[in-house]
C-alpha cells in the first residue's frame, strides 16, 4: 500500500514537472502565460500589456488574418509603445476614417514567416550584421543583433528592441517590442 503510494506521488509529481517545464518553454507576456496551442490573437488578448495593439487589430479588421493558418511572425508593440507616440495618434488612427492608415501600420509589423530569434540572427550574421526584414504591409525592417538582443529599424531610422523573443503560437511566433513601427508616410 505504502509503495503504491509513493509511486503515485513520484507520477504526479513528475507530470507536474513535466507541466510547468512544458509552460515554461514558452514565456509569460502581460502576466498571461501564452500557449502554443492557441493563435496569436487568442493569446494576444489575454496579454494586459497588449490592450491597444488588441483594440488596434480589432479596428482594422484584421483579426482573422492574424487567427488564419500562417505562419506569421508579429512584432507585437506593448501599450508603452502606442503610449510613447505623439498624443492624440493612437485615438486618431482608431478612428473608422483612418483605417487604411492603421492596417498599413499594423501590417508593417506582421512578417509571413515563423521567424523565431535564433533564424533572425542567423540571418543577420549571414548579411554582415544587418538583415533586411520584408514585412506584409510592404515595410522594410532593418534587423540588427547587439549582445544577443535585436533590433528592428524602421523606415524612418526609429529602433523597436525586441524586449520577449520566440512567444510561439499555433500560426508563428510573437515578438515583444517596445516600439511602434511606423512605415515611411
Amino acid at each position: 500500500m505504502l509503495k503504491s503510494a509513493l509511486r503515485i506521488v513520484a507520477l504526479s509529481t513528475a507530470v507536474s514537472t513535466l507541466a510547468f517545464a512544458a509552460q515554461a518553454k514558452n514565456p509569460m507576456v502581460g502576466g498571461a502565460a501564452m500557449y502554443p496551442t492557441k493563435n496569436i490573437v487568442e493569446n494576444a488578448v489575454n496579454s494586459k500589456d497588449h490592450t491597444t495593439l488588441v483594440a488596434a487589430v480589432k479596428e482594422a479588421g484584421l483579426v482573422s488574418t492574424l487567427e488564419g493558418k500562417g505562419p506569421l511572425t508579429v512584432f507585437a508593440p506593448t501599450n508603452e509603445a502606442f503610449a510613447a507616440l505623439p498624443a492624440g495618434t493612437v485615438d486618431t488612427l482608431l478612428k473608422p476614417e483612418n483605417k487604411a492608415k492603421l492596417t498599413k501600420i499594423l501590417t508593417c509589423h506582421v512578417v509571413a514567416a515563423d521567424a523565431m530569434a535564433k533564424t533572425v540572427a542567423k540571418m543577420i550574421k549571414a548579411d554582415g550584421g544587418e538583415h533586411d526584414i520584408k514585412t506584409v504591409g510592404g515595410c522594410v525592417l532593418k534587423a540588427r543583433e547587439s549582445m544577443g538582443k535585436i533590433t528592428l529599424t524602421d523606415e524612418n531610422g526609429d529602433v523597436a528592441h525586441v524586449t520577449i523573443a520566440d512567444v510561439k503560437q499555433s500560426n508563428g511566433v510573437i515578438h515583444v517590442v517596445d516600439k511602434v513601427l511606423l512605415p515611411k508616410m
